[in-house]
């Protein structure tokens, strides 16, 4: 768990902010025409691709952040060389499967292992949050209205064989993105 303001919030919630907050940069990073990232059925080849590109994507990351919603050709093109080099047909592949993956993580509880879908999470930490009397009125409305945004572009996990796949790689999952 961790505190936001002074209200401690659920680490499936945090991991469902922070994959909300992620799926902006690579899904921006893609032309303005391409269509947008979506979960596919993973394979265990996906996931190893998915962990072993990532130090290649970090080391993308600050021309990523500078080339904001419109990369350049050059950019663009390292993108998909880095796709392929991890065995991905291109990098539109690669961001599939990190929605993926990254919808998956969202639900899984970092001391059990545990899925628990993400949506639902919310909801009920809303709920209490929203119950709770002893959050100042400001800090309250700012929380809900997180969550409430959290809620709306958090996905439900498409392929439930998912879960099974991505907790079997949870730790290399973790360490990779790091």
């Amino acid at each position: 768990m961790r505190l936001i303001g002074r209200h401690v919030v659920t680490s499936v919630m945090a991991f469902a902010l922070a994959v909300v907050v992620l799926a902006a940069g690579p899904v921006s990073v893609r032309a303005q025409d391409a269509p947008p990232a979506s979960q596919i059925k993973l394979t265990e080849a996906h996931v190893k691709g998915f962990i072993s590109a990532q130090k290649d994507l970090a080391d993308i990351s600050a021309k990523l952040e500078q080339a904001g919603d419109k990369p350049d050709d050059v950019l663009q093109n390292e993108l998909e060389a880095v796709a392929k080099k991890h065995g991905f047909a291109n990098f539109q592949e690669l961001d599939d499967v990190a929605a993926s993956v990254s919808t998956v993580m969202a639900g899984l509880d970092p001391e059990s292992g545990e899925f628990t879908d993400p949506q639902e999470a919310m909801k009920k930490e809303l709920a209490d949050i929203q119950a709770d009397t002893a959050i100042p009125a400001e800090e309250k409305k700012l929380l809900v209205d997180e969550l409430t945004e959290a809620i709306k572009t958090t996905p439900p996990v498409v392929h439930k064989d998912n879960i099974e796949l991505v907790k079997k790689y949870r730790s290399e999952i973790e360490a990779a993105m790091q």
